[in-house]
């Protein structure tokens, strides 16, 4: 299959989704490190997970509609080139300093690179409508944050220099996905193409609103609750559930992208409404279960816990993403999609940095009590106002057929 066949498009998308993920995921493993070899504290850890979707939120505001203007391959190359930097200094990271430069890189990357990608994916989609386009960006992304716990677990349980092996994978796959971009064309059809980008805010048609407020919810629902899981996940894997293997941890934190990946193929078909509503429901359920583990030390508990946080992440992510894929007009569809992601990283860094201030303040299942009644009230509350939402939008912007 040549380069420029359109499968190969869109599978080179899907691996920048994938790539996004991974290389966002990769200090997961490495944060326990950092606490016991730097004396980094719940708050530092969690600052430093909050650094990347913070910066990422900037890059949207300024730059989320770029691909739109200058086409999808330039944006995606800056992308790439950006997360190749980041997982280069986390590589070469001497000392803590270095460590928040480097997930402000990753923070510019996926700013650069995520809504492209998933635009280019809808464009590059030759069979299944936006329903594969949505469900296989939602895998993509799915095995990239496996990946990231998985070979970073393995490598730090096994390998030698387990503070930066892990990157320097990530630095190889980062530098092949982007000589794989190149051969992308340099614009796509229904992008504005007209090179003439400046800074401007990011807008949504008005007929999208509706969309958008139940896409945004959903995602932003996903992204709160794997805020915990990723940023603090490791720890407590080693602090509540007592397990001292980095590769066993890893094992059982990929257990939700794992998940995600595999109802996001499952539910390819399913309405986008519906989606949401289980979804919001299964990741209520997911939180209730995270505090019962880390109260009583439970590794199977954590382990169920997993599971019901890759069905509820699939399906709000699957749902959230299918209803922008549809609706979005090609030449709003990169700006349109930065909107979502931007409130969803934002939400997302504000979990991470008061979860770690309160763990760090009153201890990590203290914290967690705390917030799972905030995140259980985001989810059933996501349910909740995409059922309502949908209903009263459905004639006008939510024609799923």
């Amino acid at each position: 299959m040549s380069l420029s066949h359109p499968a190969t498009r869109f599978w080179t998308a899907a691996s920048v989704a994938m790539l996004a993920l991974w290389a966002s995921g990769s200090p997961t493993m490495i944060y326990p490190l950092y606490a016991r070899d730097w004396a980094m504290t719940p708050v530092a850890t969690t600052t430093l997970f909050a650094v990347y979707p913070l910066v990422l939120v900037v890059v949207l505001l300024v730059f989320g509609d770029l691909s739109d203007h200058i086409g999808r391959r330039t944006a995606l190359l800056a992308g790439v080139a950006a997360m190749f930097v980041g997982s280069l200094l986390f590589a070469l990271a001497p000392a803590e300093g270095w460590l928040f430069v480097a997930r402000a890189f990753q923070g510019v990357g996926v700013g650069l690179a995520i809504a492209p990608a998933s635009a280019a994916m809808v464009e590059f989609n030759t069979r299944g409508g936006t329903a594969r386009a949505s469900s296989v960006n939602t895998a993509a992304t799915a095995v990239g944050l496996a990946v990231a716990t998985i070979i970073a677990g393995a490598l730090v349980q096994y390998a030698p220099n387990p503070r930066q092996l892990s990157y320097w994978v990530v630095v190889v796959v980062a530098a092949l996905v982007f000589l794989a971009v190149l051969a992308l064309p340099g614009h796509t059809a229904g992008a504005e193409t007209s090179g003439r980008w400046r800074p401007r805010a990011i807008r949504v048609p008005v007929g999208l609103r509706g969309v958008v407020t139940v896409s945004a919810l959903a995602i932003t629902t996903a992204f709160a609750v794997g805020a915990v899981l990723l940023s603090l996940g490791a720890q407590i894997s080693v602090d509540l559930i007592h397990s001292d293997n980095a590769l066993v941890s890893g094992l059982v934190l990929a257990i939700t992208p794992v998940v995600i990946g595999i109802t996001a193929l499952a539910a390819r078909r399913m309405p986008a409404r519906l989606a949401i509503g289980l979804g919001g429901l299964a990741m209520a359920s997911a939180v209730a279960l995270l505090v019962l583990s880390a109260s009583t030390a439970s590794l199977p508990v954590f382990a169920v816990t997993s599971v019901s946080a890759g069905v509820g992440y699939g399906l709000l992510f699957l749902g959230g993403l299918g209803l922008l894929n549809r609706h979005a007009p090609a030449h709003h569809r990169a700006g349109t999609i930065s909107v979502v992601y931007t409130v969803a990283y934002l939400l997302q860094g504000i979990v991470a940095v008061l979860l770690g201030l309160e763990a760090t303040a009153v201890g990590l299942q203290t914290a967690l009590g705390v917030a799972a009644p905030v995140l259980i009230g985001l989810a059933l509350g996501t349910s909740v106002v995409s059922a309502l939402l949908g209903r009263s939008a459905g004639r006008v912007t939510l024609q799923e057929g």
